[in-house]
């Protein structure tokens, strides 16, 4: 783990909560503020877009979404060809829909994200 991924996963360990609530404009998908440092921090604005839009199209299926990322090791990667990816779910082990990714700049290895009333959150701030 490099530098950079450690100082976002303990930065990502202090959100509880979030009292301000930010908003993707076309989407109007609201986000908390440890999403916002993420976002910020790891240069992914293109997880909480694609997460967003995704999560919205589930809703009808369950009020509330899991998103899995994960990356594949470089063993797996070789097999299936894909670098990552990512589950929607109902948490309860129902997958709605995964998307595979051929390359990603992501940080970290793995992450959950929540989509509860069309909010973006980290499992913390629930």
């Amino acid at each position: 783990m490099n530098c950079k991924t450690k100082e976002i996963s303990e930065g990502l360990q202090h959100f509880n909560g979030s009292e301000i609530l930010f908003q993707i404009p076309l989407l109007k998908t609201r986000f908390t503020n440890g999403i916002k440092y993420l976002a910020n921090e790891a240069e992914c604005f293109w997880l909480v877009t694609d997460a967003s839009v995704i999560a919205k199209s589930l809703m009808n299926k369950s009020r509330f979404i899991t998103i899995d990322f994960r990356k594949f090791s470089k063993e797996e990667k070789e097999v299936i060809g894909y670098e990552a990816s990512i589950d929607y779910s109902d948490g309860n082990g129902n997958i709605f829909e995964s998307h595979k990714y051929h390359i990603t700049d992501f940080p970290l290895d793995e992450l959950r994200l929540f989509f509860v009333d069309n909010t973006l959150m980290l499992p913390s701030e629930y």
